[in-house]
């Protein structure tokens, strides 16, 4: 049975992405489960990145000429793209860095430096069991280096946050909550108002990493009241149908203004003298040396190609496509979901066990039948340690993902366990 709520358009969507019409080796066609790696781009995206570099390729801000001029107003409008997608109270709020990671990482060491959100000895930083690694290990250096502590929500049996000690854990101490709106691993959809509230409460700053959140989630900042909006949000380019090369730091002005620079360089600086520099305003302050032009123009047309569609409608098809595959796969004897089991509590990620057959062994006789899934720890080791595994099989869906390619995992599913002789 067909789910409800999956794009009317989805025929004419997938048509917009050329790879999904790949054949593999032995003849099968691509069943592409991994977006939450990595999306695919549609033909919009790749033209408009190829024509950027054969007709308007030139530095920005530089060049006093009509190419550079050219270039310099593709790389802005693109910043006005990425600011109306995420509802931006202002365009200068928009950071470019080259990924999610290298935006929280920006975030983590500046607090370390000065400015009035400085992290100190005796301070402490709040984070997650269900964080990426990249949402993990800037924060442990941070805290290394200054003194502070690092303390992290842990997990209920089902994959969600245990709230249970908030008013414990974010306290008059507390300087820094980092999460992720959505576990990459457990698909889990954290309350970010919730916990942003009780963080604003005690003075903490709320840093969100907005990675697997951006491509399925409607974000809108400027709605959002403000004791329940974060005061940072990263997210990448290459998981919302972007390049990769491309990531975006949001930060309400200011909290910005109130971080010293992350990287010297050209473009960031007001004044330049032998024995002291003065900075630019944001956001060219953390946008040191020559950007990513072509992959912000890139990512510029990738958010304005969802907005087309809706967040709201690839909200809904990936909820449908969600149920779809979480009732498909608790079919097959001997696999286990880890996290959520209700769609409407969850992203698209779907990490699972299957038992007596390693991830990896999985992916690989999947692979041969055309379907494409992650296995192993996903950049998540601690949230896999919290269930006891060391490592485990990952789907991803997108807007472009039909309900034939779930039965087409399934089937795969079926064929690994006949394979190892599972019964």
């Amino acid at each position: 049975m067909t789910p409800e709520g999956l794009l009317p358009e989805l025929a004419v969507i997938r048509k917009d992405f050329p790879i999904l019409e790949r054949t593999l080796a032995g003849g099968m066609p691509l069943v592409y489960l991994d977006s939450a790696n990595t999306s695919q781009k549609p033909q919009v995206v790749i033209d408009t990145m190829v024509d950027h570099l054969e007709r308007h390729n030139a530095n920005i801000a530089r060049a006093m000429h009509q190419l550079g001029a050219e270039s310099t107003e593709a790389f802005e409008a693109a910043r006005d793209k990425v600011a109306a997608f995420l509802g931006a109270p202002e365009r200068d709020e928009v950071i470019f860095t080259k990924n999610a990671s290298e935006a929280l990482n920006l975030v983590a060491n500046t607090l370390a430096w000065a400015g009035e959100h400085q992290v100190k000895a005796g301070d402490e930083v709040v984070i997650t069991e269900l964080e990426h690694h990249s949402n993990i290990v800037p924060w442990q250096l941070l805290t290394e280096r200054t003194g502070a502590s690092l303390r992290w929500f842990g997990l209920t049996e089902d994959g969600r946050l245990d709230l249970s000690n908030i008013d414990e854990l974010i306290n008059e101490r507390t300087k820094v909550v980092s999460l992720a709106w959505v576990s990459n691993m457990l698909g889990t959809v954290n309350p970010i108002g919730e916990i942003a509230r009780r963080a604003h409460a005690v003075g903490a700053i709320v840093v969100v990493d907005a990675a697997q959140a951006a491509p399925q989630l409607p974000i809108d900042l400027a709605a959002m009241a403000p004791e329940e909006r974060p005061d940072l949000l990263a997210f990448t380019g290459h998981k919302v149908v972007g390049p990769t090369g491309i990531g975006v730091l949001w930060g309400s002005r200011r909290v910005l203004e109130a971080l010293p620079p992350f990287l010297g360089g050209g473009e960031m600086i007001e004044t330049v003298r032998m024995d002291r520099s003065t900075y630019a305003g944001i956001p060219h302050k953390f946008e040191a040396g020559t950007p990513p032009i072509v992959e912000a123009v890139g990512l510029g047309a990738a958010v304005e190609y969802l907005g087309h569609i809706g967040l709201d409608a690839i909200h809904a098809h990936e909820k449908a496509i969600t149920g779809y595959a979480l009732e498909g796969l608790q079919s097959v004897p001997g696999l286990t979901v880890l996290g959520p089991l209700d769609a409407a509590a969850r992203g698209g990620a779907i990490s699972f066990e299957l038992e007596g057959v390693h991830p990896h062994d999985i992916a690989q006789v999947l692979d041969s039948r055309g379907v494409a899934v992650r296995a192993g720890h996903h950049c998540a080791k601690p949230a896999h340690a919290r269930f006891g595994v060391q490592s485990s099989t990952r789907m991803s869906s997108y807007l472009y993902t039909e309900p034939r390619e779930i039965d087409a995992l399934v089937e795969a599913l079926e064929y690994t366990r006949s394979y190892f002789k599972l019964g």
